[in-house]
């Protein structure tokens, strides 16, 4: 049993305020040391359930928020492109989320956003909106690998087991409004997080890969019209429906470029 972890930075535990995603701001540097602790129990449920190899992406940003010589020795770190190879190569048997956050416009979703918060105001997929754990899931779906626990906060839990039924979930703590939130004390999260990747993994034949309905429906809505502007619409399939909003029709999902304009 392979088992892959993706991080974010947001749903991270003890992550509690928008100024802690600035990286040139103090608390950036704490909210890393939080995401090695969240990782270090998920990785432990995982092995303790039976895993055999546990990897683990640092997916918040451009990367860098996660020393690879603080993890766990028993698992592996890969970069972006690495990870997409193992899920594409049918190596992975069980796909999971630490570190979370709301798709937007989610009612007391912590740093609600997908993908970008200052030009996207909207992802839609056939045309309902959605968030970064649909991609997830619709992803590695396309792969057969099931989508089976997240971990953030009380909103992203909400949206993950509203999208892929009763997986698992780690809630370690609730947004207050948007830009802060109310986190559980840091040993309480990593205990929930551990037991929800335990579990997860103990029931991994459960679940069931979340498969989107093809031809998929891709359309973005831009927070502002010069933002689409700027959208390449030389790519093949790609058509501008008015001031802010691109669309486009993937027959296939073969990458994860495939479900993003």
């Amino acid at each position: 049993m392979n088992i892959m972890i993706m991080t974010d930075l947001e749903g991270i535990s003890g992550v509690d305020s928008i100024d802690m995603m600035d990286r040139e701001h103090e608390g950036y540097k704490r909210a890393c040391s939080y995401l090695s602790g969240d990782i270090h129990a998920a990785v432990k449920g995982c092995l303790d359930a039976g895993a055999d190899k546990v990897f683990v992406v640092d997916g918040h940003g451009g990367g860098n928020n996660l020393d690879p010589s603080l993890l766990d020795p028993r698992a592996y770190f890969c970069q972006k492109k690495e990870w997409l190879q193992l899920i594409e190569s049918g190596e992975i048997n069980g796909y999971m989320e630490v570190g979370c956050h709301a798709k937007p416009g989610t009612y007391h979703g912590f740093l609600d956003h997908t993908q970008n918060s200052k030009k996207i105001f909207a992802y839609l997929y056939n045309g309902v909106e959605q968030g970064e754990i649909y991609q997830g899931a619709v992803y590695v779906g396309a792969y057969d690998v099931p989508f089976i626990m997240v971990a953030g906060d009380l909103s992203a839990c909400v949206e993950g087991r509203a999208l892929l039924g009763d997986i698992e979930t780690a809630i370690v703590k609730e947004g207050i409004g948007r830009n802060q939130a109310r986190c559980l004390p840091l040993e309480e999260a990593w205990i929930r997080i551990e037991k929800a990747a335990f579990s997860a993994c103990k029931h991994l034949s459960q679940y069931k890969p979340y498969k989107a309905i093809l031809p998929l429906e891709v359309k973005v809505v831009f927070c502002r019209t010069d933002f689409c502007d700027e959208v390449n619409m030389s790519v093949r399939g790609r058509e501008r429906l008015d001031a802010r909003t691109v669309r486009r029709f993937v027959p296939e999902i073969k990458t994860y470029s495939d479900i993003m304009i």
